[in-house]
């Protein structure tokens, strides 16, 4: 009986879809971007595989720079190059910086896309929520106050790694640095490590919930199977979520009991992030409220705004480094000139090292953390280069595929830092043959905290120690989420120098 009702469902579904499609193919979608051809139902679905940004620029080649899809019923619209992201991030930026948010963030507890930094539509909240971070949470003074803090973190970190160079163990690179980036987040927020050096619970957690957010998932593209979860990424992706909220939870009824016994906020000198943002609510000089805490400080949300980056970034940047014994060589040698062999370097040593901002531009060249950024929603019909970017429709970045454009880089997929020696391209937003991070509103918050760390990182452990492989044959793979990292995590055996 109960298969007897599916099939009728399906086939009232089915005939519900093709009539959409048939109308979205009239006189409206002549005026979209060229694009590959539909099938009937599901589109251009099966055409995304298990690798979206590499399928889509694949395509993009042959359809061009500005491509729309059907994913299901939902219009798509794929940018792929400088001018086309521009014109989406920073030229239309007003009437595409809402977001298209996924069934899988949509299914976690507490309504969190109702108040996440992440996923708000620009709104009076948004603005509270961003000037926050702005002036209260990521500006210059708040990091360079906050230097001792990451100081300590790179000691733990080189103390981990010592103590398996002297067992002569290989470490799980990407870990050690996922483990420092959050134990510095958490220390900035709530003073206290949220990880200990082995643990991998937690950013198995995490990327569960990256990796779900990330898959292609039948309920966004087909809004009457929501229900259905027919490939339990609502089920999976609340699990994770709901694990992370009760450690939110205690931690922030924790602090407010404390304030509480106090009777005041707690002194300057010990202020972290979340007593600044206590003090905001308390001085009522947001619209903000206790009920957004757990949002805005929600551990993912700001992974995705800087520190997943980083760790990410480091195991990519090692990786390739290691696969390229002569920039491995070239680093090291402006390391030992610069801050002396051995030493762990500060923040004030990163301006005078060239050749190591160069390693990390060219890494998040080749291995953006979020090849397809966070994706967009346009709110009013939107004409670029001719063709009619749809109201409703959503709106991929795809800066993996630029970042590997043959008419833009010299052999783009090589790992080559000196390319950008003597160079003016950045990663803050302004030229958009390499944003990393965004650009536009929109653009993350955490930038200047993830460079601060990932310099830091990067360059103590690379002067700190040799390294080599535990196994020659480690390959470049990549898994894909909504974040992006090596498939086959970088174990490497740190060498005493």
């Amino acid at each position: 009986m109960d298969l007897d009702i599916c099939c009728v469902l399906w086939l009232v579904f089915t005939l519900f879809c093709v009539m959409a499609l048939s109308f979205n193919s009239g006189g409206r979608r002549k005026h979209l971007p060229p694009g590959p051809r539909p099938y009937p139902v599901i589109g251009n679905l099966l055409e995304l595989g298990v690798k979206p940004h590499k399928s889509l620029a694949k395509l993009a080649k042959t359809h061009g720079p500005i491509m729309s899809l059907r994913l299901g019923l939902v219009t798509t619209v794929v940018v792929s190059s400088p001018s086309t992201a521009k014109a989406i991030l920073k030229e239309h930026d007003s009437l595409s910086c809402d977001r298209k948010v996924p069934e899988s963030i949509l299914s976690q507890p507490y309504r969190h896309h109702e108040f996440s930094l992440v996923w708000l539509p620009v709104s009076t909240l948004w603005r509270s929520y961003r000037k926050m971070c702005n002036m209260h949470i990521f500006t210059s003074q708040k990091l360079d106050a906050s230097q001792d803090l990451r100081r300590k973190k790179m000691k733990d970190l080189l103390a981990y790694v010592e103590e398996n160079c002297l067992a002569g163990k290989a470490i799980d690179f990407g870990q050690a640095a996922f483990n420092t980036s959050i134990n510095l987040l958490s220390n900035t927020i709530f003073s206290i490590d949220l990880v200990h050096p082995n643990e991998r619970k937690f950013k198995d957690t995490v990327w569960g919930m990256m990796e779900e957010a990330g898959k292609p998932n039948l309920s966004d593209h087909f809004p009457l199977l929501k229900k259905l979860d027919l490939q339990g990424i609502r089920r999976r992706n609340t699990l994770y979520a709901g694990k992370m909220f009760e450690v939110l939870d205690r931690l922030i009824d924790q602090r407010l009991k404390k304030r509480q016994e106090h009777g005041c906020s707690i002194s300057t000198e010990s202020k972290d992030m979340l007593d600044t943002v206590l003090d905001i609510i308390q001085d009522k000089s947001e619209m903000i409220d206790t009920k957004h805490i757990k949002h805005l400080v929600h551990i993912p949300d700001l992974l995705i705004a800087g520190n997943d980056t980083a760790s990410i970034t480091m195991e990519w940047a090692m990786a390739e480094l290691l696969h390229n014994p002569e920039a491995l060589s070239k680093v090291k040698l402006e390391l030992e000139q610069t801050v002396g062999k051995g030493n762990p370097i500060e923040e004030s040593d990163i301006t005078r090292l060239p050749y190591l901002q160069a390693v990390i531009k060219e890494t998040f060249r080749l291995h953006p953390t979020v090849p397809l950024l966070v994706p967009r929603k346009v709110s009013e019909d939107i004409e670029i280069e001719g063709f009619i970017v749809p109201k409703g429709a959503q709106v991929f970045v795809n800066v993996w595929a630029i970042g590997r454009d043959e008419s833009i880089w010299d052999n783009p997929h090589s790992f080559m830092p000196e390319r950008f020696l003597g160079s003016d391209v950045d990663f803050k937003g302004q030229n958009f043959e390499l944003i990393p991070f965004g650009a536009g509103r929109r653009i993350c918050p955490g930038l200047p905290l993830a460079i601060r760390m990932l310099y830091l990182m990067l360059g103590s452990l690379i002067n700190s120690f040799d390294w080599k492989l535990e196994d020659e044959n480690t390959d470049m793979e990549e898994k894909f989420g909504l974040t992006i990292k090596k498939a086959q995590p970088l174990r490497t055996i740190p060498i005493a120098i």
